[in-house]
């Protein structure tokens, strides 16, 4: 039996709903960024700089940051109770991808915010 102490919601209703959520974050930053470099094609350094100078950048960028790694945490753990039968290895397998997903997060931060 599958106890919910590794998921990253309280039940699947949540954990579905969390994953359209940060999906529909995750599509639009992707339609954003595919758009400005689109309508930019000589980009130099300077507008890329500029472009995430702006603190509403930064956070919409911390924002999909955080969708990314919510969506890849429910999507692993739905994964890995599927299919990791064994409590050990489930355990082993689910604590590496939070802490990869801890280094992810902290990582963005500090790229972003410069701390």
């Amino acid at each position: 039996m599958v106890t919910s102490i590794t998921s990253f919601g309280r039940s699947g209703l949540y954990d579905w709903m969390m994953q359209r959520v940060t999906a529909l974050v995750l599509a639009t930053y992707t339609i954003f960024m595919i758009g400005y470099l689109l309508f930019n094609p000589d980009l130099s350094y300077e507008q890329w700089k500029d472009l995430f100078s702006g603190t509403g950048m930064r956070i919409y960028t911390l924002l999909a940051i955080l969708s990314l790694v919510a969506h890849a945490w429910i999507g692993m753990w739905s994964v890995s109770t599927d299919y990791i039968k064994q409590t050990g290895a489930r355990f082993v397998f689910q604590s590496v991808c939070g802490l990869l997903a801890f280094i992810y997060v902290v990582w963005g931060i500090q790229i972003l915010w410069g701390i």
